[in-house]
């Protein structure tokens, strides 16, 4: 998957909320994980909803169709407070274009997201990663147009979100 742009004008790395870092940075740990043991990554999101994660992946015949799966998914999930979506790609770096893992985020009701990667190259077959990920820079942010997490009550939220064991405690709780 390489007909994604990200623009980078921005030489300072901006401050990424925390929440949404450990996704981005889960995100990436996965798929490196999958190329160590010789497999593709299709690009995939991961959704922070109630203390729980949830991974989709989301293949397709082109960048724009796993793009465009990738925002369907993300616009729908009110009440989730991060999304990280990964896949493999290029950056342009002053060394030329080079080969990455890009995870890109956001967290709901903001205008942008960022993207950060991990550039690698491959040796006799394998990827060698680079140590420490990158920021690349600004990217869009499928949450934009969602309310914060605990602006949604649970009967707004995807059922397939939704703990039943939450469920449970809630319906307890009402009969007291």
């Amino acid at each position: 998957m390489v007909d994604r742009v990200v623009e980078s004008s921005e030489t300072e790395v901006p401050e990424i909320p925390e929440t949404l870092e450990k996704v981005l940075l889960f995100t990436l740990d996965e798929a490196k994980e999958k190329m160590n043991q010789g497999a593709d990554v299709v690009p995939f999101t991961a959704l922070v909803v109630k203390d729980n994660l949830f991974i989709e992946s989301h293949p397709g015949d082109s960048a724009e169709e796993c793009f465009a799966f990738a925002r369907h998914t993300v616009e729908g999930a009110r009440g989730a407070e991060a999304y990280g979506f990964c896949y493999d790609g290029y950056v342009e770096t002053d060394a030329g274009t080079q080969d990455a893992i890009i995870a890109e985020g956001g967290i709901p009701g903001e205008d942008e997201g960022y993207a950060i990667g991990y550039v690698y190259n491959i040796v006799d077959d394998k990827p060698v990663f680079e140590t420490d990920p990158a920021y690349i820079g600004a990217a869009p942010n499928f949450m934009a147009g969602l309310k914060d997490a605990e602006a949604y009550a649970d009967d707004e939220i995807d059922e397939k979100y939704l703990d039943d064991e939450f469920d449970e405690e809630e319906e307890v709780e009402e009969e007291d």
